[in-house]
C-alpha cells in the first residue's frame, strides 16, 4: 500500500463543488423539458378525451359495444384524470426549477464576489483564476 495520502487543495475542492452543481444543471434542464412537455402533452390528452367523450357518435360506439365501450369509458377517464395530475405536477416542478434557477444565479454572483475580494486582498491578478468574466 501506498503511505501517501492524497493531497487535496481547496481549489480542487471547490472545482470538485462547481462541476457538480453543473451537473446538477444539466439535470434540471431536463427536469424542465419534462416539465414543459408535461404542459403540452397533458392539456392536448384532456383535450381529446373531453371531444371524445362530448361527441355524438361516441355513446353510438358505448352502446354497440358493450364490453369495448365500457373499458373505452374507464381509460378516456383514466387518462383525463392522469393528465389533471401530470398538469399539475408540471406546473409544480417548472416553479420549483425557476426559483432554484434564481438562487444558483445568486450563489454564483455571491461567489465571484468573493473570489475577487481575496484575490484582491492578496494581490492575485483575477485573470489568472478566471474571476473576470465580465
Amino acid at each position: 500500500m501506498d503511505d501517501k495520502e492524497p493531497n487535496f487543495s481547496r481549489t480542487d475542492v471547490l472545482d470538485l463543488m462547481d462541476n457538480f452543481i453543473e451537473r446538477i444543471l444539466e439535470i434540471r434542464r431536463m427536469l424542465l423539458s419534462v416539465s414543459v412537455s408535461a404542459l403540452i402533452l397533458a392539456p392536448l390528452a384532456t383535450g381529446l378525451s373531453i371531444f371524445l367523450l362530448t361527441h355524438p357518435r361516441f355513446y353510438d360506439v358505448l352502446q354497440g359495444e358493450h364490453d369495448f365501450g365500457t373499458v373505452l369509458g374507464i381509460l378516456l377517464g383514466v387518462i383525463i384524470s392522469v393528465s389533471v395530475v401530470w398538469i399539475a405536477t408540471g406546473v409544480r416542478q417548472y416553479m420549483t426549477l425557476k426559483s432554484w434557477n434564481q438562487r444558483y444565479k445568486e450563489y454564483l454572483k455571491q461567489k465571484d464576489e468573493v473570489d475577487k475580494r481575496i484575490a484582491s486582498g492578496y494581490g492575485l491578478d483575477t485573470s489568472d483564476y478566471g474571476l473576470d468574466k465580465d
